[in-house]
């Protein structure tokens, strides 16, 4: 069976109960999560054997993460334990018009000051066929990045299938890196990308054609989309297939969600779906991706089915409290099929 490997940093996610705002509240409900760490939760709900990859503390808040990991399914043999601190986010949940809002206390954490050596990828990478990464990742500190290029490289002489997701975030990149350089080249090595219209601007300078920023998210602006895959295409030859996801943000509360799937010949659109009431938005992309790699791996040369599943998995995601998304196949495949009366099961 496929193997996959995920590269990041996990945290500890520090949240004000219910929808209270910081200032309000005495206490914080206690979750782990991280891009990349959320990704290999989903991969292993839906039964792929899967494997994180990070450096986390010698501390009991590090074992707390690594239990969280492990409760999961997720392999941790290739976690490196040293440093200081586990990279901790505080997150307010944001109601109808007001967003929510995260907070980072990151520095100097235990991932940020990952070192070349501390990593045996020849070992990681032993019986593995696919390694995912995202843009979070060399944002925490230009040693991260460093060794992140240093895993794409060795993945692609072994072979692999490369994928990222973009994953703009505006607060980390504050280290002495060239963003565009850094991403330019990591992403080179992939075959398939996975972003929106802000990473592809923000990271590459690439820019959805003829888009109405008054409809954005909507299925009638795919057209515009397509434009920044095949421009995505053009930058970074290797890549086979290109997918952008479409949020409309009607509010804190209310999105519309979708995406498209550009493979260098044939766009793929899946439905848009209305999220009227939602739960926890934190990790709706890496539910996306989960969901993007299991249907690659199960649904081959069947890339609408492949987003089909990404898209209503990443729906579920956002009726679920927490980063990661607890959803089995049977439950992506139901709403797939068209089931989305939330009926009990009896």
């Amino acid at each position: 069976m496929n193997k996959v490997v995920t590269f990041g940093e996990i945290m500890l996610r520090l949240s004000p109960p219910g929808y209270l705002r910081f200032s309000q509240t005495n206490t914080f409900d206690i979750i782990y999560g991280g891009g990349e760490s959320n990704v290999a939760v989903s991969l292993a709900n839906y039964g792929i054997p899967v494997e994180f990859v990070t450096r986390i503390p010698k501390s009991e808040i590090g074992e707390c993460a690594l239990m969280e990991l492990r409760k999961r399914g997720v392999g941790t043999s290739n976690i490196v334990l040293g440093g200081e601190r586990l990279g901790i986010y505080f997150m307010e949940t944001g109601a109808v018009n007001r967003s929510s809002n995260v907070v980072y206390d990151r520095n100097n954490s235990a991932m940020a000051e990952l070192e070349s050596g501390m990593i045996n990828w020849d070992k990681v990478f032993d019986g593995v066929s696919w390694f995912h990464w995202t843009g979070i990742t060399p944002a925490i500190s230009k040693n991260a990045a460093d060794i992140c290029l240093e895993a794409v490289k060795i993945a692609s002489d072994k072979g692999l299938t490369i994928s990222t997701d973009l994953n703009y975030r505006s607060k980390l990149w504050k280290h002495e890196g060239n963003r565009n350089e850094i991403m330019s080249e990591l992403t080179s090595y992939c075959d398939i990308i996975l972003g929106n219209e802000e990473d592809a601007e923000m990271h590459f300078g690439i820019k959805p054609e003829g888009l109405d920023i008054n409809t954005q998210g909507n299925e009638m602006n795919s057209e515009a989309f397509l434009s920044v895959c095949k421009q995505m295409m053009k930058k970074f030859p290797r890549a086979k297939k290109v997918i952008i996801t479409l949020r409309g943000s009607i509010s804190a509360s209310h999105n519309s969600w979708a995406g498209i799937l550009y493979d260098g010949k044939n766009m793929y659109k899946s439905i848009q779906y209305q999220i009227t009431d939602i739960v926890d938005r934190i990790g709706g992309g890496d539910s996306f991706m989960g969901g993007l790699i299991y249907g690659f791996l199960n649904y081959p040369n069947e890339d609408q089915k492949a987003l089909d599943f990404a898209v209503a998995a990443s729906c579920l995601k956002h009726t679920i409290k927490g980063d990661v998304n607890l959803v089995k196949v049977e439950e992506v495949e139901k709403l797939m099929n068209g089931n989305s009366s939330g009926r009990v099961n009896r």
